[in-house]
Order: structure tokens, then C-alpha cells, then sequence
């Protein structure tokens, strides 16, 4: 009992001194801030991803940075995935020596900061506030129903997840989501992208799952006590980030 009381508020620090560091990122609203951030937290991942997906060459730091600094100057930087990608499959087919993972972090997690990056230039610091507030309530709101009321296994992978505590997850987050959404969507746009973002982003954390699973390992790695590693805590909205950009610009 001592042990999971000292867990838990270890996490509850963390995260409120995470809460805390993105609001002044928020305040200052600079885009050079939140694609230096943003980089920084791509490289942590990659290292992590690199754990997962059994990766041993270095290279992927080369590929990443390139792709991550040509973000910074292109409008449209979710389109450079598709170079690199076929970068990728060019060498592979002229050295047939090139890794076929390597594909796998292009995909998880570089792709997703791409779409988060391209999520803040379109829509605004206020989008990726609305964002943390719809994924961070599914956290919760599936947390307290899944203890209180889960019965019934939502899957697999994830066996301490219930299709209650994912009801209750997703209901939470349109309540918050709809009360925090930019003006721009409307109501019955902010209860559609809240909804589907909130149950994409419980994906997300069912991906990370699956993939330390296979690489038998309990957290993506130790850089944020309580958490674990950067892509244990930013899971969710790796998902929800794709999805969000994607309804927003069917909509506005």
C-alpha cells in the first residue's frame, strides 16, 4: 500500500509539473518553441521506439533530424512523410541491406509529431489545449468508471481496461471536450471530433500497450518518474493528434 502511494504521487508531481510547462508553452505561443519541444520529444521517442521495435542502427536520429528541421521551413510538413517513406523504400530496393523497421518509427511515433506539429500551425495553440483536455479526460474518466464499475474486458491487450471504463472514458471527455472546443467547430462539431478523438486516443494507449508487450518491457522508458517514458505519456495523442487534423479539415 505504501509503495502505491508513493507511485501515485510521484505520478500526480509529474504531471502537474508536465500540465504546468505545456500552459507557459502555451502562453508564449511560439511556433519555433513548440517545434523545438515538440523535436526534442521526437528524438526521446525515437530512442525509446527504437527499444520497441528491436532496432540497433543509428541512423534513424539522421533520417528523424532531416525530416524534423525541413518541418520547420515547409507549409505542409505531414507531406515530407511520404518522401522519406519513399527514401526509405528506394535504398532498400538499391542496397537490399537497409532494415525494414526502420520503417516502423517513421510511421510511430515521427509521423504523429509531424500531425501534431501541422495540428498547432493550422489551427492554433487553443486546438492542442482542446486536445490535451479531450485525451486527458479519457484518461481519467476511464480510470474512475473502470474501477468503479468495469466488468466486462474491453480486449487483450490491455486486460485492467473495461468496456465500461472505456464508455465512461469517452463520455467524459465529450462532456470536457465540448465545453473546451475552438469556436469554429459548433457544438455538434465538438461533440463529433471529441468523441472520435477520445476513442482514438484509447488506441493509442492499446498500440503502446501491444508494443511493449512484444518487446516484453513495462515502460517505454524511465525519463518521467511515475510515467515512465515520453511515449507512454504521450500515447494518446499521437492518435488523437492524426485524427483531430484530419476532422478539422473536413469541417471548418
Amino acid at each position: 500500500m505504501t509503495t502505491i502511494i508513493r507511485e501515485s504521487s510521484t505520478r500526480i508531481k509529474t504531471g502537474i509539473v508536465l500540465i504546468i510547462g505545456m500552459l507557459i508553452l502555451g502562453y508564449i505561443d511560439s511556433y519555433f518553441l513548440f517545434w523545438l519541444v515538440f523535436g526534442i520529444m521526437l528524438m526521446i521517442s525515437i530512442s525509446e521506439s527504437k527499444k520497441l521495435f528491436g532496432l540497433k542502427s543509428d541512423s534513424i536520429y539522421v533520417y528523424t533530424s532531416l525530416l524534423w528541421l525541413t518541418a520547420y521551413f515547409y507549409p505542409m510538413p505531414e507531406d515530407l512523410i511520404f518522401i522519406v517513406a519513399i527514401g526509405y523504400a528506394s535504398q532498400l530496393a538499391y542496397k537490399k541491406t537497409l532494415n525494414q523497421k526502420l520503417f516502423l518509427p517513421l510511421l510511430y511515433p515521427t509521423a504523429s509529431f509531424i500531425f501534431l506539429l501541422t495540428l498547432y500551425s493550422e489551427y492554433g495553440v487553443m486546438t492542442l489545449l482542446w486536445l490535451l483536455i479531450i485525451v486527458a479526460s479519457t484518461d481519467i474518466g476511464a480510470y474512475f468508471i473502470g474501477k468503479g464499475f468495469g466488468k466486462t474486458q474491453f480486449c487483450e491487450t490491455s486486460p485492467n481496461k473495461t468496456i465500461e471504463g472505456v464508455i465512461g472514458g469517452v463520455g467524459f471527455a465529450v462532456i470536457l471536450g465540448s465545453i473546451f472546443s475552438i469556436n469554429e467547430v459548433g457544438i455538434v462539431g465538438a461533440i463529433v471530433v471529441s468523441s472520435i478523438v477520445s476513442f482514438t486516443s484509447i488506441f493509442g494507449d492499446l498500440f503502446e500497450s501491444y508494443l511493449k508487450r512484444e518487446a516484453g518491457v513495462k515502460d517505454s522508458g524511465t525519463l518521467l518518474p511515475g510515467h515512465g517514458g515520453v511515449l507512454d505519456r504521450t500515447d494518446g495523442y499521437l492518435f488523437g493528434a492524426i485524427v483531430m487534423l484530419v476532422l478539422l479539415r473536413i469541417i471548418i
